[in-house]
């Protein structure tokens, strides 16, 4: 069996160089890109892509057929996934596609060095370069690279990518299956090369890494930035540069050291900014950065960013504070998700999404993954802290005590935090969501272990989980590293166990609960909420009444403890979850999850103006005053 798939896999790989049709003259890229922080040098490869979807239940003649032949391959646009509007089972578990993209080099300099970047790819990942393999992946929402050796400095080069969206409980979200065999998951899993790809340009020296560090000891002080940057040697030959930039107004000069051949090497400089013009949700203020790599007079690299001062920190009674200042926000959740492109949505719905929280008076936003990096941007821009979550989500114990289980998800953290945490919208680091609501030393591990990863990679920023709020939990001293616990809090919607949430009126006595488990930690409403559909009587689960007396009841509940640290709606926007999906509502519209303020179509239902009208009347962040 074993050399049988052995054959079967050597089949599909020949089908795939195999030429197809051809797609006209070999493309170009620009320099182009759909988000600004970052490296220079990066082109976008856009327009024309061919891809042709996998059959593996086939038997070995007819998937070899099916491979070899020149026929079968459809033009698309990357980003794209192949299976939106297919509700079925069979698309929710996921299949593998292959994609091809024919282009030439935008520069032909021998002295160059290329890398691809791909910013999501959904799950599994395999990428060719002129019938050579150059690299994997697994997992999806944070961008991974590899170099490309072997390029055709004039003529076609063609890269092909071979994606396998088929889940596995081990995997981040997991896959399961419920107790009638249907598959479970929080949201749809959609499958393809979720956001864009791009061709990024090295001459000789590449930025590694880069971190930019504000340090706010109170809200009315100086601050201290640290600059840091890891550089990359990616020549044969040793090269002496000299590292140096602008902050704000401020030149830095990180200094001159020599990167050895294929090696790195660090370069750091520390500023103190007097009287910073300090970064709020009411007031973000942002500091262009931009650093460059010289040797001699010629400038071999270089980078941009946006930076904002500010703290965000929890007190030793267990308040959020923002600057120094106790905070009190209100947010919503998301997803990236569209009716007509699922997951590969573009900057216009991005733009959507971060604006229209802006409009309802959020000032946080939430969802399962890392979002993409101009949903960033927007949120530094317009004001919009970002609760940064990785996709460990509904994990069993039994998985997650599998040693690759946690190394797999410590390396989503830790590439999380190392990609995004120049962000100033970026509030905390969340190490997962809804595991078991009774950690034992596993679930505990876990923890103590997520937690100083992410202190030992930005020590700036507290650290979250986000559980299912049930009374019978208890306290819990696994959550004792955590700085901020989000609770997923349902009350009067779903029943929970043994019904224990089913009567809204027991929510305020649980959170009471909750603050005397935790007192030293910042407690947040991480979601509640409820789906409407329909008109119908305020008493009927499932109508636009219900939800709108769902949400004014909650919020009044929320508002009465002077202690929580926030309030997060979930979610903001209709989406897909999966084809059984019914999500409490007696008439529910599967796979649509329907708890959303606006519809899938973005029509703003009527709960949405309660959630406006009470979020604009809380006083959700305090001023500090300036000396």
């Amino acid at each position: 069996m074993r050399f049988l798939g052995l054959i079967l896999f050597v089949c599909s790989i020949v089908g795939v160089f195999a030429a197809p049709p051809s797609a006209g003259a070999a493309y170009k890229p620009s320099a182009k890109v759909l988000y600004n922080d970052g490296p220079a040098g990066r082109h976008l490869l856009a327009g024309e892509w061919l891809f042709r979807e996998d059959k593996p239940d086939q038997g070995i003649k007819q998937r070899f057929m099916r491979q070899v032949s020149t026929t079968g391959w459809n033009k698309v646009a990357v980003p794209h996934v192949w299976n939106v509007g297919d509700h079925s089972v069979a698309s929710m578990q996921g299949s593998i596609g292959w994609y091809r993209k024919d282009f030439s080099l935008p520069s032909a300099k021998a002295a160059l060095a290329w890398a691809v970047r791909f910013e999501s790819v959904n799950y599994r990942t395999r990428v060719w370069l002129n019938d050579r393999p150059i690299g994997g992946n697994k997992g999806a929402y944070i961008p991974f690279e590899f170099m490309l050796p072997g390029l055709k400095r004039t003529g076609t080069n063609r890269l092909v990518v071979r994606v396998d969206s088929r889940r596995f409980p081990t995997d981040f979200p997991p896959s399961g299956l419920n107790s009638f065999g249907a598959p479970t998951g929080g949201w749809w899993n959609y499958s393809g090369i979720q956001r864009e790809v791009y061709l990024r340009k090295i001459d000789a020296i590449d930025f590694k890494q880069v971190v930019v560090r504000p340090d706010l000891p109170c809200g009315n002080c100086d601050a201290t930035v640290r600059v840091r940057t890891v550089l990359r040697n990616v020549s044969g030959a040793a090269r002496k540069v000299r590292v140096g930039g602008r902050f704000g107004t401020r030149s830095l000069s990180l200094g001159t050291r020599t990167v050895p051949a294929r090696g790195i090497t660090s370069f750091e400089t520390t500023i103190k900014v007097r009287n910073p013009r300090l970064w709020t949700p009411a007031t973000p203020n942002l500091y262009s950065v931009d650093l460059g790599v010289f040797a001699g007079k010629k400038r071999l690299a270089a980078y941009d960013l946006k930076s904002g001062i500010r703290s965000v920190r929890v007190s030793s009674d267990g308040r959020l504070l923002l600057n120094g200042a106790v905070v009190s926000f209100r947010g919503v959740g998301y997803h990236e998700d569209s009716k007509e492109k699922g997951f590969a949505i573009d900057n216009s719905t991005r733009e959507w999404l971060v604006n229209e929280s802006k409009e309802i008076g959020a000032t946080i936003m939430r969802t399962h993954y890392p979002p993409h990096p101009y949903l960033h941007e927007l949120a530094d821009r317009i004001g919009m802290l970002i609760w940064s979550e990785i996709p460990v989500y509904s994990n069993k114990t039994k998985y997650l005590k599998q040693s690759t289980v946690r190394a797999l998800a410590a390396k989503e953290l830790r590439r999380n935090i190392e990609t995004f945490q120049n962000h100033p919208s970026v509030a905390t680091w969340s190490i997962g969501n809804e595991l078991s609501a009774r950690p034992g030393p596993v679930q505990g591990f876990y923890i103590k272990r997520a937690v100083t990863l992410a202190r030992q990679l930005d020590p700036t920023r507290p650290i979250s989980l986000a559980v299912a709020g049930y009374p019978s939990a208890g306290c819990q001293s696994e959550y004792a590293p955590l700085d901020i616990i989000g609770v997923n809090e349902y009350f009067g919607w779903y029943p929970g166990p043994s019904g224990q949430i089913f009567d809204r009126l027991a929510l305020s006595g649980y959170l009471d609960s909750v603050r005397q488990c935790y007192p030293d930690k910042a407690i947040v409403v991480a979601e509640f909420g409820a789906e409407a559909n329909r008109e119908g009587p305020v008493e009927e689960k499932g109508t636009y009444g219900f939800q709108q007396d769902f949400v004014n009841y909650h919020l009044s509940v929320h508002a009465s403890k002077p202690w929580l640290s926030g309030s997060i709606y979930w979610a903001l926007n209709e989406f897909r979850v999966r084809p059984n999906w019914e999500g409490g509502n007696p008439r529910p519209s599967p796979p649509i999850h329907q708890k959303g303020l606006a519809t899938y179509d973005r029509s703003r239902k009527p709960a949405w103006y309660d959630v406006q009208r009470s979020f604009k009347a809380t006083q959700q962040y305090a001023v500090p005053a300036r000396k």
